[in-house]
């Protein structure tokens, strides 16, 4: 082997030690991207999952807010409707009272005109 060959080899060899040092390379900056994408992603998830976790804390603060105001119409509700009974049943008696003293007042009348046609027939 001559100095030319020996020259060619080792620019040959050093070629290639450079081709597989570029490629080396290569795959380390694609998994430097990798990487980094990884953490971005990690980071938007988390951001997300805090997000999602103070929306859920919103909504049960909500869903009890609602749930004492639903309460709290239904004890007015039955008031309502407690105080609607009794004054239907205070009418009721109201009416009642009504149709007896109309009643008898018919028949006060019914006896003072009985009692004047008497007094006509006899007069």
């Amino acid at each position: 082997m001559n100095d030319r060959d020996a020259e060619a080899r080792t620019t040959a060899d050093a070629l290639a030690e450079w081709r597989k040092a570029e490629q080396t390379a290569a795959v380390a900056r694609r998994g430097r991207l990798a990487a980094q994408a990884a953490a971005s992603a990690a980071e938007e998830a988390a951001e997300a999952s805090k997000a999602t976790a103070e929306a859920a804390k919103s909504a049960l603060n909500a869903a009890t807010l609602a749930e004492t105001s639903a309460s709290k119409t239904a004890i007015a509700a039955r008031l309502v409707v407690e105080s609607t009974r009794n004054d239907s049943a205070d009418a009721e008696s109201e009416l009642a009272i009504a149709d007896i003293e109309e009643a008898e007042a018919h028949d006060r009348y019914r006896n003072a005109l009985d009692r004047a046609e008497k007094r006509q027939a006899d007069g």
